[in-house]
């Protein structure tokens, strides 16, 4: 069973555009291999299993290497060589000239990638994550925030772009409109230091994270939001 998620495209102007990628597919490698071949009833005893596969192997390379070409049930093969020549009395030059190996499916591989049942599976979650929240004046974590004092955030994939005023930290309340941080001190996958604007008032406030930024650094289509689980409070400025 291939196993895929879909994730967003980045490479096209729409913002529903989606692409699929396979997840969880297993890798066999030349052992694992014979294992499976004597599973299957074979007469060969696992040596001679495994010196058939190494035998054959290292015949198709040797014909390779001679500059032929394959042509398997598994596998179609050919070579070229890249590279500009310098007028019809130019030669091979490894400096300049590479020899590629081409390589396309053999009859049987096409005829069973026809036949591969696929399975939907939820993408591993890419929105940003807030671990704790602590408020740089009072040292106090998860708990109390202090207005005009420096709040910092630490977790995963919490960078933002700075100059999009949809995104970066903001303080979320019960009611009414969320409050962005536009002080920013450090802006790190790993850490945020904001500002705690003064215009916040008394109250219980979400940390939440919104970000356009990928994990690979570029921007994407999508806003993904991280929201602290627990409730912070604002108290009132004393007198």
């Amino acid at each position: 069973m291939l196993k895929y998620a879909l994730r967003e495209n980045l490479l096209t102007p729409e913002p529903d555009d989606y692409m699929a990628q396979t997840v969880d597919a297993r890798s066999y490698d030349g052992q694992e291999i014979v294992e499976l071949m004597l599973k299957r009833g074979s007469t060969l005893t696992k040596a001679d299993a495994a010196a058939a596969v190494e035998l054959y192997n290292s015949v198709c390379a040797d014909l390779i290497a001679d500059g032929c070409n394959l042509n398997t049930p598994l596998m179609n093969t050919s070579l070229s060589i890249s590279g500009v020549f310098n007028g019809a009395n130019d030669g091979f030059d490894a400096s300049r000239h590479t020899v590629k190996l081409n390589i396309s499916p053999g009859v049987l591989l096409r005829e069973v990638t026809s036949t591969v049942k696929v399975e939907k599976t939820e993408a591993a979650s890419t929105d940003p994550y807030i671990t704790a929240v602590r408020d740089v004046v009072s040292g106090e974590v998860n708990g109390g925030l202090t207005v005009g004092g420096i709040l910092e955030a630490t977790g995963s994939r919490l960078k933002f772009d700075a100059a999009d005023n949809v995104q970066g930290l903001f303080l979320v309340p019960e009611s009414g409109a969320a409050v962005r941080c536009d002080v920013v001190a450090e802006n790190k996958p790993a850490r945020l230091m904001v500002m705690i604007p003064a215009t916040v008032g008394a109250g219980t406030y979400y940390v939440e994270v919104r970000t356009k930024l990928t994990e690979s650094g570029s921007t994407g289509k999508t806003l993904k939001v991280g929201r602290f689980a627990k409730e912070l409070t604002v108290a009132a400025p004393s007198t």
